[in-house]
């Protein structure tokens, strides 16, 4: 524990004596005994955050050859940080190589098209007629057809295959029917990965002619229009010939495939966006491998900033169990928060001086009150305590428990905001005290599971009482 620190000190000097920080010294610095409530803890609230959080989305973003090289440099500012950082990270390796191909794929000539589709609805047959196509042969095209959708589990799951079709250029999504609500899902999940997609009603020659016209205009109303219908495989027809002599001869006869509209659109779209394709294959890449990278060093970080916040939250509730005087706590708890702003601000390379320190801290402190976070952490953590009558009657008990919980949601909800912001270089990045607000109340709904409540409160009462835990087990 650095007693140097003199926000730290100051905050504490109000609070109670050195001879206290003495006493708790050992207990405080040995956070290696508080790994279990820190699984709880992050794995019960941050983790489930960060995993929830949408990445950088391509709806609103000019998707073009400066965009995304633009993406490319970001996306290296963030390997070469990790690897910094941490330079035998076991992802670093990937991440490199992963990151060597993105210009090659800038200047890709060939077009990568996936079809897909659920069973049954004509894929290989579909890809088979395309590879013939003479007018599409100016174009250099790749097919591959996907595992069907809507049947696989494990490696050919939907979730899958959907994760796998972010890599084409194109995708041909074929039914042969109108729409049921699985595959409207799917469809509007690849729009909103900005995927170009092409909608093919294959096996019209199945329907009746005024059937057919039908289900075409229904996809064509939920599509916007973006749908073609063919026939790659038409059903063999019955061709009757009746000779001179008045005999019959009959036979099965196979049409030619119907796939007109289909060639026409697909190369219309080739034609017309062709390197736009490419760049925003490449840019959905970028943003993958970004995401990816960006995770892995938050982890790191992560990592440095659990003892952080662990060693904070355990002096505020020292501070608080001392001197159970609300404007001392309060007082105290902004100091060390503004201590533990400027810690996680310098792992995750944000540039925060004393003055913006001591705002943030201020800020947090008094949005907690707003959000009315105070009342209800100490509302849980008494009534939590109130199960076991020698540690409820301990003096500040309440006090000091709530004192530490509220200072490690502060700590979480910081790194929680500091991992979305982008890396910051030589001028370092301002700090949004909106988005911070909407963070902290965020981190505080998921840290008020029972099962993280109840494990924090044991772990605080160790810490402030530790004699309890063996009248617990003597009664």
């Amino acid at each position: 524990m650095k007693l140097h620190k003199p926000i730290l000190v100051g905050g504490l000097g109000l609070s109670f004596s050195l001879w206290m920080l003495d006493t708790w010294h050992d207990s405080i610095v040995q956070v290696g005994e508080f790994g279990l409530l820190s699984a709880l803890a992050v794995g019960g609230g941050f983790w489930l955050l960060q995993k929830n959080r949408p990445g950088e989305q391509l709806n609103d973003m000019v998707i073009d050859r400066a965009s995304v090289e633009r993406g490319i440099s970001q996306t290296e500012v963030i390997i070469n940080q990790l690897a910094q950082e941490a330079a035998n990270h076991p992802g670093l390796e990937s991440l490199r190589e992963q990151f060597a191909k993105l210009p090659l794929e800038l200047d890709r000539r060939e077009i990568q098209v996936a079809v897909t589709g659920g069973k049954s609805v004509g894929k290989s047959t579909v890809i088979q007629i395309l590879k013939n196509v003479e007018t599409l042969s100016t174009t250099s095209l790749q097919y591959t057809e996907t595992a069907p959708l809507f049947a696989g589990v494990g490696k050919n799951s939907d979730a899958v295959t959907l994760s796998e079709l972010q890599k084409y250029d194109f995708v041909l999504f074929l039914t042969k029917g109108d729409l049921t609500d699985s595959e409207f899902q799917v469809l509007q999940q690849l729009k909103a990965a900005k995927q170009s997609t092409l909608l093919v009603f294959n096996k019209q020659d199945q329907y009746q002619v005024d059937e057919r016209a039908t289900v075409l205009q229904s996809l064509k109303q939920r599509m916007q229009g973006n749908v073609v219908a063919t026939a790659a495989s038409p059903l063999p027809v019955k061709v009757r010939k009746y000779e001179t002599d008045g005999s019959v001869q009959e036979w099965m006869e196979q049409p030619a495939a119907d796939i007109q509209q289909l060639t026409q659109q697909f190369g219309e779209v080739l034609a017309q966006q062709g390197k736009q394709l490419v760049y925003t294959t490449t840019m959905r890449k970028v943003l993958l491998l970004k995401a990816e990278a960006k995770d892995c060093l938050n982890r790191v970080r992560c990592d440095l900033s659990t003892p952080i916040i662990e060693q904070n939250q355990w002096i505020a509730a020292a501070a608080a169990f001392a001197n159970p005087i609300p404007a001392l706590d309060i007082l105290a708890t902004a100091a060390i928060n503004a201590q533990m702003v400027m810690d996680l601000g310098n792992i995750y390379q944000q540039k925060i001086f004393l003055e913006q320190a001591q705002q943030v801290a201020e800020t947090m402190g008094s949005l907690m009150l707003k959000l009315g976070l105070v009342e209800l952490s100490t509302r849980a953590v008494t009534g939590i305590l109130k199960t076991n009558a020698v540690t409820f009657v301990a003096g500040g008990m309440v006090e000091g428990v709530s004192a530490a919980y509220l200072t490690r949601v502060a700590g979480l909800s910081l790194v929680q905001y500091f991992e979305q912001q982008e890396i910051a270089l030589e001028t370092g990045n301002g700090l949004n005290l909106e988005k911070l607000h909407q963070v902290l109340q965020t981190v505080f709904q998921q840290s008020q599971k029972l099962a993280v409540l109840e494990a924090f409160v044991k772990q605080g009462v160790k810490r402030l009482l530790p004699e309890a835990k063996a009248v617990e087990v003597v009664g």
